[in-house]
């Protein structure tokens, strides 16, 4: 997973840069917002606008269902062990709650938990660092322990391949789930930003922050809460959430698996209002953003957030990693093909700021890579 973050900081400011160097203005909406991404820039970059569509399909059914079934097996499975609330009853109260946001009906709700959600990932990471100091003399072993197994060098004779592989693979997979780097969903949202300084760039550097804060920090705080705990036993009943809930509940107390409950709502809800804005942008590619066919994606959104609520972690997780294959090639492909655009907007990015100026992105200064550039926007 670290190593996963370390090249997905790399692949998510190239996914970012360039969904901001081709996204578009969309006039029909009141507001006048951008729209971008992988679709536009394999569309306009590329010019294989029938790829653009392609993906767009595979992010309607990752994000727009796949996703969401997870987001909500996560609160399902988290308010279960915190209240003992049954997970029918926790799925069709969020499929309530998102039908709300997503029909319009009362869009503060996504706004409230937009604010709530940095200082909720605050506070956990504060717990997390407190937990760490308390234990501070375990830290090492446990970072050890962490290296040793994923490269096999504590594993028992004959299982040394075993371990790597599956370190690997599980490593590879949590990894991208995790922060979303080269998947080509973060850069939807991306291009909606308008960023400052006003260069590609700058939005790309904010979107590789992200993939550090969301795995090697957090990611790495959860681990080290459930190994210095004890609680976690290979093969074990105990996974996801609930096992998160349960070492924290053995370092800090019953208020353990209260707090996680809390915090995992309110990032997975947002995640869910999230999921449901990349497939929405997609389906305007596609060109069936009417009312017919938002109707029936928030439908089906709606029905996957009830059934991922009832269904196992791993079933979930496997539906996941299936989905998110086809999609993340066709996007890490479209990066390969654009990254001499890539390159070239680094470059002009850094040679500004050394010279002591406020980088400033214009198409027109660059011809050899604004085909398909809207200069309007960057000039």
């Amino acid at each position: 997973m670290w190593v996963v973050a370390f090249v997905g900081m790399a692949t998510a400011y190239s996914e970012s840069t360039l969904a901001q160097l081709y996204k578009v203005k969309d006039e029909t909406d009141a507001t006048a917002v951008y729209r971008g991404g992988p679709a536009f820039y394999i569309a306009r970059g590329l010019g294989m606008p029938w790829l653009g569509a392609v993906f767009s399909v595979c992010l309607i059914l990752s994000f727009g269902l796949v996703f969401n079934a997870v987001q909500a097996n996560s609160i399902a499975d988290a308010m279960q062990g915190a209240f003992g609330l049954p997970k029918i009853a926790t799925g069709l109260g969020l499929a309530v709650l998102t039908a709300v946001v997503i029909f319009g009906g009362i869009r503060q709700i996504a706004q409230v938990a937009e604010y709530v959600v940095p200082f909720m990932a605050g506070i956990y990471l504060l717990v997390a660092i407190i937990v760490v100091v308390m234990n501070i003399t375990e830290v090492p072993a446990m970072l050890w322990h962490i290296i040793g197994n994923a490269f096999g060098l504590t594993e028992a004779a004959g299982g040394v391949a075993g371990g790597v592989a599956a370190a690997m693979l599980n490593g590879i997979k949590r990894g991208l789930f995790s922060n979303e780097a080269g998947m080509g969903s973060a850069p939807n949202i991306a291009a909606a930003a308008t960023p400052n300084p006003h260069h590609p760039s700058s939005q790309g550097f904010v979107q590789a922050f992200g993939v550090f804060i969301d795995t090697i920090l957090v990611c790495t705080a959860t681990a080290l809460m459930i190994l210095l705990s004890g609680v976690y036993a290979p093969g074990g009943e105990l996974t996801g959430t609930q096992l998160t809930q349960s070492a924290l509940a053995d370092h800090i107390g019953s208020i353990g698996p209260v707090f996680v409950a809390v915090a995992i709502f309110f990032f997975a809800f947002t995640s869910i209002i999230g999921n449901y804005a990349y497939s929405e942008m997609a389906l305007s590619f596609l060109g069936l953003g009417n009312k017919t066919g938002l109707l029936a994606l928030r439908c089906l959104v709606l029905v996957m957030v009830v059934w991922g609520a009832l269904q196992a972690v791993a079933t979930v997780f496997d539906l996941a990693d299936a989905s998110m294959g086809l999609m993340a090639t066709i996007n890490l492909l479209a990066i390969l093909a654009l990254s001499g655009t890539v390159v070239a907007l680094t470059r002009n990015y850094f040679d500004q700021r050394r010279a002591g100026l406020t980088p400033k992105f214009r198409a027109a200064d660059h011809p050899a890579i604004s085909k398909g550039v809207d200069h309007q926007i960057w000039d």
